[in-house]
């Protein structure tokens, strides 16, 4: 197998990186590129930024499921300052490369790769692969390699690094993977602007989570049903915002109050009678009411989520019932005014602005069940004694 290296601070990784990564192997036909991460870089002393194991899970969640890419953690145990020469050495024996291993360097370094320990070894024992960074290949160096034509990228790390610090934009020149790290253990000065919210009690790494779910969803329903539960989840996040909740509360459980909703109708039953809860004659007649209730036991099971308030929210999405925490009228409200549906009552849609969340709710309420009896469907018997609980309570 052709092999080549790719080192550096990865503090954070970045797109620039991936992008020369993926050139390496579609120009010069390398089989695999090693992506290594340094403890201490002799040119970059006292880099502030991640800790080593950061930065080896910001690259582990970057480049799920691509067979060229894999990383390698030697400098990282080895501590102190890392040397190219000692990691070629370790890479070589380990990897057994077919031909010569392939060093990937950036034309910034090259004018100084004579400072390099033991430079003239490096040279005999690796194939040397220059990649334009900054100045499209004119930087002169008089040893035999190969020129990459990589398209330059114009973003650092440490440029990133001053980005997350000062709320600058910085999140789509990083891997969604490396994202999600960053902001979930609040590296480089990262802070939400959107402060005070609680926590959900979903456990830590809550937005790997939610993108974990999202993508669940994403690949089981159809794309205009996918399109539905991310509208859901928005809408639910605005809301909760509004209203004193917590957004990703809300997020989390619009995006997946559908999750179920592609299941036939026997798989529909098995997943919603685990719950231990009756099923009425309605829902047996027409199991698809049944897929938040479905759902909200698929997120306990296969997600771990055992957070009350969102899987009330989830479970009771369609039919409603008496004694519905916040959240569970946030996404029942979510799910019938987000912004992609073409089937809402005239005038409904301006119910979004309503600044009492129990006015809102009753407003939803009466419309849906309004709308479920002029064409003459079905209603379930939660969605009834819910309508009836809230109707007598608006007469007082």
């Amino acid at each position: 197998m052709k092999l080549a290296i790719l080192g550096g601070s990865f503090n954070p990784v970045h797109i620039g990186h991936l992008v020369l990564a993926d050139t390496v192997l579609s120009t010069l036909g390398y089989d695999r590129v090693i992506l290594i991460p340094t403890y201490q870089s002799p040119f970059k002393q006292g880099a502030i930024g991640g800790s080593p194991q950061d930065r080896l899970d910001m690259l582990a969640a970057s480049i799920p499921g691509d067979p060229r890419l894999t990383m390698d953690d030697c400098e990282i145990k080895r501590k102190g300052v890392s040397y190219t020469v000692d990691t070629i050495a370790d890479i070589m024996t380990r990897y057994r490369p077919e031909g010569k291993l392939g060093l990937v360097l950036g034309d910034d370094l090259a004018g100084s790769f004579l400072a390099w320990k033991r430079a003239s070894e490096i040279i005999d024992q690796v194939d040397i692969i220059i990649a334009q960074r900054i100045t499209a290949g004119a930087e002169r160096f008089p040893y035999p390699h190969k020129r990459l034509n990589n398209a330059i990228i114009e973003i650092s790390s440490a440029v990133l690094r001053e980005r997350i610090r000062n709320h600058g934009n910085w999140r789509y020149l990083v891997p969604a993977g490396a994202r999600t790290i960053i902001e979930e253990r609040k590296l480089y000065g990262y802070f939400p602007l959107e402060v005070g919210a609680p926590v959900i009690s979903a456990g830590p790494g809550v937005w790997g989570l939610i993108s974990g779910v999202e993508a669940a969803v994403r690949t089981t329903v159809s794309f205009s049903r996918f399109l539905h539960s991310r509208n859901t989840a928005l809408l639910s996040w605005d809301l909760c915002r509004r209203f004193g909740l917590d957004p990703q509360a809300g997020y989390l459980a619009g995006i997946a109050h559908d999750i179920c909703k592609s299941l036939g109708d026997a798989e529909m039953l098995n997943w919603a009678q685990m719950d231990g809860k009756d099923i009425d004659a309605i829902e047996r007649k027409k199991p698809s009411l049944l897929h938040g209730r479905a759902a909200a036991v698929v997120l306990e099971n296969r997600f771990n989520i055992h957070d009350e308030a969102i899987l009330e929210a989830v479970r009771l999405h369609t039919t409603g019932d008496r004694g519905m925490g916040p959240l569970a009228k946030v996404v029942y409200i979510a799910d019938k005014l987000e912004i992609s549906r073409d089937d809402l009552a005239p005038g409904i849609r301006e119910l979004r602005e309503t600044a009492d969340l129990d006015r809102l709710f009753a407003a939803v309420l009466e419309e849906t069940v309004g709308y479920l009896r002029s064409q003459a469907l079905d209603i379930s018997e939660g969605t009834l004694r819910l309508f009836e609980t809230v109707h007598k309570r608006n007469s007082r």
